[in-house]
């Protein structure tokens, strides 16, 4: 794991007390050295694992081929959510300032102390993108909407939001790069386990799906000087992510629910989505790549992967189609009546019932030179860790 205790040095104790192996508190109180060093270490894990710019989930020695040639300044939309966070830390611990669209500059979340120039607005304000992507040599749009109660309203955040990007760079970033952060949800599932790859023809089956697709149509139309690359990434986990999460918070609570039938992925670790984000930007011009784990995994097998990395038993429950696609549509309605934040709606029970949400990745990663630098287990003992230090797991 990066940063751990073992990789810092703490200073030596002797002459705090005399020369001896203790130590006084505010008290005046004797604390045993070993008490005191396990204090220590329990602290310097709990840092460790707060990921900032201090400490990136991606270092930038990993990527410094791909910084060092970066076309700047880059902007970037959705830099304050899970993918777009890790990216930024990334950026500022490599000394670089990203401009970010934020639209409270009071709630960044987890960038709240990075370096940043902040951009004030969204994505249907035009003079905001404009003051965002002014002059840049690199665009990177991650922002979107995930979940919706209404087809309308992924059409609006996706589709026209990639719309107003691109409006915007035509009028002052003529010569960037963008790089459109997509969905496999844009290709459709797979009919077969190995997976599809980019030249497959898209059938995606959801609302966001479809908003996806549109949305990059919207990119490809993009001609400036940089040019446009496209990535899909499938199911991303790692910290801070909410929606893979729901696997992680079942498995914990010792039941697993799974819709009943073969099932298999492409799963991939944030870190290595930033990798390809940042590959992308020397990518040639008008590709598409898939992105995630070149072996897929059978659902159940991903469930007791993801058990044994957290060291947790769960049992695994089938549900039926039908209550899957009534829960949904339960979730729909309520997001219609304003409730945020909820784990099923219709729309994503369509994606959920789907039997294989594969990709074709291995000619995408060695295109963009990348690979997969942690395995689904890895990965797992990584973000169990990281919910549990910061509270989301007990």
């Amino acid at each position: 794991m990066p940063g751990t205790s073992s990789e810092r040095v703490f200073p030596s104790l002797d002459g705090f007390v005399g020369g001896k192996s203790e130590i006084r508190n505010p008290k005046s109180e004797i604390i045993d050295l070993p008490s005191f060093l396990f204090m220590v270490q329990l602290v310097n894990n709990a840092v460790l694992m707060d990921y900032s710019f201090s400490n990136p989930l991606v270092p930038p020695d990993e990527v410094r081929s791909w910084l060092d040639g970066l076309p700047r300044p880059i902007a970037i939309t959705g830099g304050t959510g899970f993918v777009g966070s890790h990216l930024v830390d990334t950026l500022c611990a490599a000394g670089i300032e990203p401009r970010v669209l934020v639209r409270d500059p009071d709630a960044p979340r987890w960038i709240a102390d990075a370096p940043v120039r902040w951009v004030v607005g969204s994505l249907d304000d035009q003079q905001a993108l404009k003051r965002l992507v002014k002059g840049a040599g690199t665009v990177v749009h991650l922002a979107g909407v995930l979940r919706a109660g209404r087809e309308s309203d992924f059409d609006t955040g996706n589709r026209v939001g990639t719309a107003n990007v691109v409006a915007a760079m035509r009028e002052v970033a003529e010569s960037a790069r963008l790089v459109q952060v997509s969905s496999l949800a844009a290709a459709g599932p797979s009919p077969a386990r190995d997976g599809i790859g980019p030249e497959v023809e898209p059938a995606p089956i959801s609302w966001y799906g479809r908003s996806k697709l549109a949305a990059e149509g919207e990119a490809r139309t993009w001609n400036g000087g940089g040019g446009w690359v496209i990535l899909r990434p499938p199911a991303i986990y790692g910290p801070r992510d909410s929606d893979v999460f729901e696997f992680f918070r079942m498995a914990n609570r010792g039941l697993v629910a799974l819709p009943g039938g073969e099932r298999w992925l492409t799963v991939a670790w944030v870190g290595d989505v930033i990798r390809s984000i940042l590959a992308a930007t020397a990518a040639d011009a008008g590709s598409l790549f898939h992105l995630g784990e070149p072996n897929p995994l059978l659902l159940d097998d991903l469930i007791a992967k993801l058990c044994r990395a957290g060291g947790v038993r769960a049992r695994v429950v089938r549900v039926p189609p039908g209550l899957v696609s009534g829960a949904g549509a339960i979730g729909s309605a309520l997001q219609r009546l304003g409730w945020r934040r909820l784990a099923l709606t219709s729309d994503k029970s369509r994606e959920l019932l789907a039997r294989h949400w594969t990709a074709r990745t291995a000619d995408s990663l060695e295109s963009l030179g990348t690979r997969t630098s942690k395995t689904f287990l890895e990965g797992a003992e990584t973000t169990w860790d990281w919910y549990r230090n910061q509270g989301w797991l007990k």
